[in-house]
């Protein structure tokens, strides 16, 4: 079906608004996960912490977030793109509070656990919310705007970490300042959310056909609104004749595939090693060569590059080509860069030059990491699945994102400590290899089509 253009108006503004209060689940996404960076060394000297034990403060907050990923996307398909995101925020605002006013490790962890199962259920419901409210034309910028606010959250927290340990770092518990400052966001998050309209698609799976025609024409123009309307009520009748929305569909071949595929992409997405640099970058200058105050200063250049390399791929890159051809690009950029430092860890003597060399490297790492591949992926995933399913295959493939993320960073300061940064690279390298070799067999492009034309075209057996 051939739908008329998207005319700007009024409604674009709408759209645009909505999208920048959506994506305070991002920004908290991006600085929880980005805020342990520099909150590390201040934490490790208060409780003590060992390779084993400052492991599992970081990487408790990933397996929160692979359940929180799991069970997010039951709870958007339950009560609804825009309650889900209204209650995320509470559980933000409720876990950075237990982290802030911890006594000990074990109220540190359960409650770093809280926050995570936040961060993953934002993750798997801020990304849909944007694509089935996106029209055809922008839904790769717009959903990714999700990915541009994850990496300011935590070029924030590189930032504000650097500041309060500058002027405060003398302060016992120093690294609880870093940790409150997520409250903010997180209010605005909540109130933001009161605001704002639910999915039309979500709506129109609930026989709500009025209240998504309501809220298409506050983000479209008349014409399209009402032909996105009559696409999506058609689809929404195919699928109620012969799917039931539920663990039953993965019985079905084509379903089952794409879940697999998501969940494939999810977890390869992880072992580029990404977050492992955002969590433990402080700590990875460090052994690279830098003195401690130098690396969480120099450490800001990974939060700047993760920004740069963002609103690049949003503005110039991600809708001028196609989604696959950029995500199998970014995974040969980037395994590339690890190769080089491996090699650099390896040959290069402790010293400044060594420092720098593998800062540089790292900076050029995130570059690519976020100029091709982090929102790639991200709007690859949301647009991967059919409708009676998007909850559910979006909630599978983040909980293999989050374990696998959780594993690599419980791995990373242990690997580190026992043969050097040139070992955890070296295995970030070789799983880069393996990555786009399977992805060159078995990704399809998403790009260019409607979420409708999609399902059709996937449901025929079509996967490129």
């Amino acid at each position: 079906m051939t739908l008329p253009p998207d005319t700007p108006g009024p409604h674009t503004r709408r759209l645009d608004l909505i999208a920048v209060v959506a994506t305070f689940g991002g920004l908290l996404f991006g600085y929880d996960t980005g805020v342990i960076n520099g909150a590390l060394e201040p934490l490790k000297a208060d409780f003590g912490l060992t390779a084993v034990t400052e492991g599992l403060v970081t990487a408790t907050l990933l397996v929160g977030a692979a359940l929180g990923g799991l069970t997010g996307g039951g709870l958007n398909d339950r009560v609804g793109r825009k309650k889900a995101l209204t209650d995320i925020a509470v559980v933000f605002f409720v876990g950075t509070l237990g982290c802030v006013f911890a006594p000990e490790l074990v109220v540190l962890l359960v409650s770093r656990f809280v926050l995570g199962w936040a961060v993953g259920a934002a993750s798997v419901t801020v990304p849909v919310y944007l694509a089935e409210l996106a029209p055809t034309e922008r839904r790769g910028t717009l959903s990714g705007r999700n990915e541009l606010a994850i990496v300011i959250g935590q070029m924030l927290a590189f930032i504000i970490n650097a500041i309060i340990a500058n002027l405060w770092g003398d302060h016992d518990g120093v690294w609880r300042y870093m940790l409150a400052v997520a409250a903010v966001p997180a209010v605005c998050l909540f109130v933001g959310m009161l605001q704002m309209p639910e999915s039309p698609r979500w709506l129109i799976a609930r026989n709500r056909y009025d209240d998504a025609l309501e809220v298409l024409m506050q983000v479209r123009s008349e014409d399209r609104a009402r032909a996105e309307m009559r696409e999506v009520e058609l689809l929404a009748q195919e699928e109620k004749a012969t799917h039931s929305g539920s663990l039953a569909d993965l019985a079905v071949p084509w379903i089952r595939r794409l879940i697999l595929i998501g969940c494939f992409l999810a977890m390869a997405q992880q072992v580029t090693g990404i977050n492992s640099v955002m969590y433990y970058g402080t700590q990875l200058l460090t052994e690279a060569g830098f003195s401690a105050d130098a690396a969480i200063v120099a450490n800001v250049a990974n939060g700047v590059l993760a920004v740069v390399g963002t609103v690049i791929c949003l503005f110039w890159v991600i809708d001028r080509f196609p989604r696959r051809s950029l995500i199998i690009f970014g995974f040969c950029a980037t395994t590339i860069c690890h190769g080089l430092i491996m090699a650099a860890a390896a040959i290069l003597p402790a010293g400044q030059t060594r420092a720098y060399i593998v800062l540089i490297l790292c900076v050029t790492f995130v570059f690519f990491m976020q100029m091709a591949l982090n929102a790639p992926v991200w709007v690859c995933l949301s647009e991967l699945f059919p409708l009676h399913v998007r909850g559910l295959g979006m909630g599978i493939s983040i909980l293999c994102m989050w374990l696998m993320n959780a594993t690599l960073t419980f791995l990373f300061p242990v690997i580190t400590e026992m043969a050097g940064l040139q070992a955890m690279f070296g295995l970030f390298f070789v799983l880069g290899i393996v990555v786009v070799l399977v992805l060159l067999k078995f990704l399809p492009n998403t790009s260019g089509r409607s979420l409708e034309d999609l399902e059709e075209a996937f449901s025929r057996g079509e996967m490129r």
